[in-house]
């Protein structure tokens, strides 16, 4: 018989640990934590075996939003968000085939740090991000075409918010690009 999920001394799998390092990461990305307080809490977080262990590492950080995850599905057709839409925290977009339009830039957007995971089998997508947006473009795979965009070159860094783009592209291309206004 294996322990409860609530049991302090149940172990944890790669799963726990990965989603209690991405929430130290946002932490520290929401200022929350400094850079010395994070080094040790991922040191914790990365050693620990238990649940306990796990919790230990996180008790320092506030407590998580829920509902800050959206997942917009598709089997086909055309997936479209537009205007001023309250954008998520974490935003999963997944389509089998057809096209993909998310346009942020007069979305309202509450996170300094927003993570949009695409699982797109064909077809293409098209993000607009808000003129001040930093893009990044982490554990992003592509399977048939690159990427295209092109860096702002910007004044004040780190004023808008951070987009995080990741997951698996099929046949299609990505293109992301900053709004004109």
């Amino acid at each position: 018989m294996t322990a409860a999920p609530e049991d302090p001394s149940s172990p944890i799998g790669e799963d726990d640990r990965e989603a209690a390092v991405q929430r130290l990461k946002d932490a520290y990305a929401g200022e929350h934590l400094s850079l010395e307080e994070m080094d040790a809490c991922l040191h914790r977080a990365l050693t620990a075996r238990t649940r306990g262990e796990l919790s230990a590492a996180l008790i320092s950080l506030p407590p998580e939003t829920p509902g800050t995850t959206s997942t917009i599905a598709a089997a086909g057709g055309r997936i479209r968000r537009r205007g001023a839409w309250r954008v998520p925290r974490v935003l999963k977009v997944e389509s089998a085939f057809g096209k993909v339009r998310l346009d942020l830039s007069r979305a309202v957007i509450e996170h300094r740090v927003v993570d949009i995971e695409l699982r797109l089998g064909t077809g293409g997508a098209r993000i607009t991000v808000p003129r001040d947006a930093t893009v990044e473009l982490e554990g992003l795979n592509t399977g048939w075409k690159d990427v295209l965009y092109k860096p702002r070159r910007r004044s004040d860094p780190g004023r808008g918010p951070r987009i995080r783009v990741s997951g698996t592209m099929g046949f299609g291309r990505l293109r992301i690009r900053h709004a004109r206004r």
